[in-house]
């Protein structure tokens, strides 16, 4: 009865001491855990190791690539140097960049300063020479554009019949200025010596010059 006792006592015991060393080591994890955390007695924060906050931001370094070219030495060097594709219509296109105007008025275009030189000189009442030369020009340059849109669309177009028309009277008045000139002295004017007459050439000059300002408006309009 008295071992029995005994042993029980010690088994009480022994209970007792487990039960308090794991609730020690409980407190003890718990306290050690609230001391990583734990503010410092001075102010500066707490005591543990602070989380990397910029690990997330960090840029990526360039890595260093292959260039797409090919590098020389002798970059002015003919041998060296690739030809221009002429042959190839998509870089024409791309590098002259075609003009979008049709041919027909570019050489409108060009031959309004023309006319425009022509009317500047029956309104100077220039002299038969100056006026023979601005009319010889622009008739030949009429006779090339005549060639050139024969049989084609531009060719029936208002404006392309109305220079020809202007073409025609300019040529027939410059032959009879240079006529009027070589024969005035030994024509009367009456009978052949009439269309010689100065009042009658400075009236085709009016009609002249009425004509040149209407087909300027035309050309101006066409553009």
């Amino acid at each position: 009865m008295k071992k029995l006792a005994v042993l029980c006592l010690a088994v009480i015991l022994s209970s007792t001491s487990c039960f308090a060393w794991g609730w020690r080591n409980k407190d003890t994890k718990k306290n050690t855990s609230q001391a990583e955390i734990e503010v410092e007695p001075n102010g500066n924060g707490y005591v543990g190791k602070l989380p990397d906050l910029t690990k997330g931001f960090k840029t990526s370094e360039p890595q260093n690539t292959k260039p797409v070219f090919e590098t020389t030495k002798d970059f002015n060097s003919s041998e060296e140097i690739k030809p221009v594709p002429r042959e190839n219509p998509a870089f024409v296109n791309i590098i002259l960049k075609q003009d979008k105007i049709s041919p027909y008025l570019n050489d409108i275009n060009e031959l309004l300063p023309q006319l425009e030189n022509l009317l500047t000189c029956i309104e100077d009442n220039s002299d038969v020479q100056k006026f023979n030369a601005k009319a010889y020009f622009f008739t030949k340059t009429m006779e090339y554009l005549k060639n050139k849109y024969d049989g084609l669309p531009e060719s029936s177009y208002y404006s392309f019949q109305k220079l020809l028309e202007l073409s025609s009277h300019t040529r027939s008045l410059a032959a009879l200025r240079a006529e009027a000139e070589k024969y005035r002295p030994y024509l009367a004017y009456t009978g052949a010596g009439y269309l010689y007459n100065e009042n009658v050439i400075n009236e085709q000059l009016e009609y002249l010059k009425t004509e040149i300002e209407d087909t300027i408006v035309i050309l101006k309009e066409a553009n």
